[in-house]
């Protein structure tokens, strides 16, 4: 029996959106209900919401990749690309320069 909590997403260009089925096992998600501290919880420790495996981790990290999604601000293997891509040119820059010389 498989008893990991998996997440799937799917696009939902419709609304604009991400939608989101959890699964474990033959069980699903039907919704997350919210919960407020007491006041005299304040300090006390939260647990997650929940756990994921990494694998499972991964597959929702296709998933929203699927959908569309892409890491903000060029992390990630967009943005080590063009970190890559700067610096071949900075050195095509230096080396012709002294080539020149």
């Amino acid at each position: 029996m498989d008893d990991y909590l998996k997440i799937r997403a799917m696009a939902a260009p419709w609304w604009a959106g991400v939608e989101f089925l959890l699964m474990q096992g033959k069980s699903y998600g039907v919704e997350v209900i919210m919960k407020t501290r007491a006041p005299d919880e304040e300090a006390c420790r939260v647990d997650p919401t929940f756990r994921l495996e990494m694998a499972e981790a991964q597959l929702l990290m296709d998933d929203l990749w699927n959908a569309g999604l892409r890491p903000t601000e060029g992390h990630g293997s967009a943005g080590a690309l063009a970190a890559v891509k700067y610096h071949l040119e900075d050195m095509r820059a230096l080396v012709f320069k002294e080539a020149k010389k």
